[in-house]
């Protein structure tokens, strides 16, 4: 019995780390740094205005294309010095066509359709400028957003800048909008912690940059392309900065099915990425970076969620051998437990019959989240995850920035 609580409180303390002892440890360090007079990273050079390429590979985008390219067109950095290229493979509803109507845009197509990946390495063959910015086809961008990423890389260290992902939501107060809103905000908040540690772990599809040269073709069936893209950019040696007055706004998902289904492929390629990225868990060779991409993304997608399973039963025997419904720890954390669970199947419950109750879209989303990822390794091991686009369905007309 005294090796199964040991297990329950080694599994009960990573459960923890990986979702909010990772923040408070971070935050400390932080403040420890900044007491010793370290202060903040590199700010950038306001005045640093490189060539850039705002890169789209987009597929069957007719309905936001003129949004995409006025949004682009009226952005807050000198036009003269923005390439818009747009990549449209396999998109068969008229995009290419309609995108060869503005001057301003560059457009490469093809019939097949192979997947974004192939998409972006076809791409960037092209791409001529020193700094590439990768955004998604229906997605708009803050004003300022090119200016805010391009002046860090003034800084020579850094080699990618990622963008803030924000939430519009039609629905406030639906769980799918909420819990992404409310998950995307926390999500900010480390990542503003770790850029000032070292690296952030992991950029933002919606919009992130590169330096050219770092540009190192993806292996095709990839499915989270931002972020390995990202990380072999940091495992050169260089950062990964992060800077949210640089973002990107798209709708929620319009419910939580769909939702699930895009976390579904986000957990499928997390674990492809570990896969791939095995290298980045040596701490000897990576030092900070590998603690970050450990603590942050590693646990969350591999070993936080089979403990979260396991503590269920492991957390039962050791309640009922304590008197379960005696005033013990291990009977409390147990009905912690239960109700936590029933919250989740009620907040499902009520939110199918259109009932919200804010109070349950936490744990209704972070069940969600984690259910996700036993799905995403059930997908990734049977490999039918397909890398051709495959967009959520999202809310309808914005109104109201949740994230």
């Amino acid at each position: 019995m005294e090796s199964l609580k040991i297990i329950f409180w080694v599994a009960l303390f990573i459960i923890f780390y990986s979702y909010l002892g990772y923040g408070i440890l971070l935050f400390g360090i932080i403040k420890l740094r900044r007491l010793f007079g370290l202060g903040k990273p590199f700010t950038g050079n306001e005045d640093y205005e490189p060539d850039v390429t705002l890169f789209v590979a987009a597929y069957n985008e007719k309905d936001y294309l003129e949004e995409k390219v006025s949004n682009s067109k009226n952005l807050n950095y000198p036009q003269e010095k923005v390439t818009q290229l747009w990549v449209t493979d396999g998109s068969d509803d008229g995009t290419p066509e309609l995108l060869k109507k503005y001057k301003e845009v560059s457009v490469l197509h093809e019939s097949a359709r192979n997947g974004k990946i192939a998409a972006m390495n076809r791409g960037m063959k092209h791409v001529k400028t020193p700094i590439v910015i990768f955004s998604d086809g229906n997605t708009n961008l803050g004003k300022d957003s090119i200016k805010e990423i391009v002046k860090l890389f003034r800084n020579p260290k850094v080699g990618c800048v990622s963008g803030e992902k924000r939430i519009y939501s039609k629905d406030a107060d639906s769980a799918a909008g909420a819990g992404e809103g409310m998950y995307w905000k926390y999500e900010s908040q480390l990542k503003k912690w770790d850029a000032e540690l070292y690296s952030v772990v992991g950029a933002a599809g919606e919009l992130f940059a590169i330096r050219t040269e770092l540009w190192q073709e993806v292996e095709k069936d990839t499915l989270l392309d931002d972020f390995m893209i990202s990380l072999r950019v940091a495992m050169k040696g260089n950062t990964i900065q992060y800077n949210p007055d640089a973002y990107a706004i798209e709708n929620a998902s319009a419910n939580v099915k769909e939702e699930l289904k895009r976390k579904i492929r986000i957990s499928a390629g997390g674990i492809q990425s570990v896969v791939r990225l095995a290298p980045l868990l040596n701490f000897f060779k990576y030092g900070t970076l590998s603690f970050q991409y450990i603590s942050h993304r590693v646990l969350r997608w591999t070993l936080t969620p089979l403990l979260l399973l396991l503590l269920i039963p492991i957390n039962f025997i050791l309640a009922q051998n304590e008197g379960l419904f005696e005033f013990g720890v291990f009977s409390l954390l147990f009905w912690a437990q239960v109700l936590f669970y029933a919250a989740s199947l009620l907040g499902w419950f009520l939110e199918n019959r259109q009932i919200r109750l804010k109070i349950l879209f936490i744990p209704y989303y972070f069940f969600i989240m984690n259910l996700s990822v036993f799905l995403g390794f059930g997908r990734y091991l049977k490999g039918n995850q397909s890398v051709n686009w495959e967009r959520a369905k999202r809310g309808g007309t914005a109104s109201e920035v949740i994230a």
